[in-house]
């Protein structure tokens, strides 16, 4: 019997805000201490009332917006009930069956081949705490606890291990690009839980599958799907293909799944709306303003830089990883800069230095240093070099108001430039020289 892969995926992405989903405290726990980013509301204590958090609202928005879902005029928030240690309330808020979008769809890249993914929905929740197990028991850090999360469920559209990753790539591409989320997942702040199974090729139906929870990295999503996919498939072959859903954990170090229960169903976290918040409310108006915000996303910036810029493939996928480098070549562009020679310098020189992003050179920088080689002036090494001292000093290659002020008859910008040649110079240059080659350059 010939099977086929049915893989699903929720996607917990931690929204980009200074404040936790319902309360006032810090949402940027990275590096504090255990339990110091907490205040009465994120902990559950008794009479403490939860206020929705504005900006959580507008950062899941964009993102379910950048994902082509519909944004619903009315949504509403849900109890969730099930006891965690690390879940302060008792419960979760989430959203059941009135979620802040619907209905969208996704283009991605998978083996040179475009498809297009369907999503679910995106709806808004608070998160749990974190629990860090050691042979002594278990110690539980509240500093997650009431953080804002996007939770992103896809169609069981995907149909293999190898495509799954590929969507997750491509959605924390989207999200950064939306401003949604930085999805660093070293900071646990993009998780996996993928759903999969395996039926009959030609069959419609869906059979039961299994959810394998928290996985942390892309690299953990593909093996975990793969061991699970091989271990389904022998049941298949040995007629036992599993008769009910389940939940399993990833084990990273010995690569295994690990049964933790039975898949839980909606009637078991005995949703009920949540009594403490409003309803979350749009306007006509206001839903097309949200859509219209939506920037150019990745995969369309990587299809324009190849086919308008004759960028490479793997060049234009590097300047596409995250909008502040797209940003960064199309300002240089606009400024003048040629894009393959531009995507050339961003790619060889600043991208080399790991800090780049807290680096002082800027597009003008680029675009300036690029004119002056293309007409000679300097070489692509020199080129090369000032670009890197630029990302040091934020200095320009030359003094572009000097140059433009410049004639025969205004002597002081002649002055400026030639004292900025004998300060690189350290006073050792010719002054006549240096005159006489500056005018001949300033023509």
């Amino acid at each position: 019997m010939e099977l086929e892969t049915i893989i699903g995926l929720e996607i917990h992405v931690q929204l980009d805000t200074k404040t936790k989903m319902f309360s006032r405290d810090d949402n940027d726990a990275w590096g504090a201490g255990p339990n110091t980013r907490v205040n009465p509301i994120s902990m559950g204590f008794p009479g403490m009332l939860p206020v929705i958090n504005q900006e959580a609202v507008n950062k899941g928005v964009a993102g379910a917006a950048a994902l082509g879902c519909k944004i619903e005029p009315f949504s509403k928030f849900d109890r969730k009930n099930y006891f965690y240690p690390d879940l302060p309330m008792g419960y979760q808020i989430s959203q059941f069956d009135q979620p802040i979008s619907s209905n969208g769809k996704v283009e991605m890249l998978h083996q040179g081949k475009k498809m297009t993914i369907g999503i679910t929905r995106l709806h808004l929740e608070n998160d749990a705490g974190k629990l860090t197990h050691t042979n002594n028991g278990t110690l539980c850090d509240y500093n997650r606890a009431g953080t804002p999360l996007a939770e992103i469920v896809t169609d069981p559209d995907l149909r293999s291990p190898e495509e799954a990753q590929s969507l997750a790539k491509e959605i924390q591409r989207i999200m950064r690009f939306v401003g949604t989320s930085k999805a660093d997942m070293e900071k646990g702040m993009m998780r996996f839980d993928a759903s999969i199974s395996l039926r009959p090729i030609g069959e419609e139906k869906l059979y039961p599958r299994t959810e394998i929870k928290n996985l942390n990295s892309f690299v953990s999503l593909l093996k975990a799907l793969k061991y699970e996919q091989k271990k389904q498939k022998k049941l298949w072959a040995e007629g036992n293909a599993p008769s009910n859903d389940s939940t399993v954990g990833w084990i990273d170090d010995k690569e295994v799944t690990k049964t933790l229960r039975e898949k839980e169903s909606a009637m078991d976290y005995r949703y009920f709306p949540e009594p403490d918040l409003p309803p979350i409310t749009f306007t006509e108006a206001e839903i097309e303003e949200i859509e219209a915000a939506v920037p150019e996303l990745p995969l369309t910036k990587f299809e324009r830089y190849q086919d308008q810029w004759g960028i490479s493939e793997d060049n234009a996928l590097k300047l596409t990883e995250e909008k502040k480098l797209a940003d960064f070549l199309e300002t240089a562009v606009e400024k003048g800069a040629d894009p393959k020679k531009a995507s050339n310098l961003i790619l060889s020189v600043i991208l080399a230095d790991t800090d780049w992003r807290h680096s002082k050179v800027t597009s003008e920088h680029l675009a300036e240093t690029l004119k002056l080689a293309d007409k000679g002036e300097i070489s692509s090494t020199a080129a090369k070099e000032i670009i890197k001292k630029a990302m040091e000093s934020g200095e320009s290659a030359k003094n572009s108001k000097a140059v433009e002020d410049y004639s025969p008859e205004n002597p002081k910008s002649l002055q400026f430039l030639m004292g900025m040649v004998m300060k690189k110079s350290q006073g050792k240059a010719n002054p006549p020289m240096v005159v006489s080659m500056l005018k001949s350059k300033l023509g």
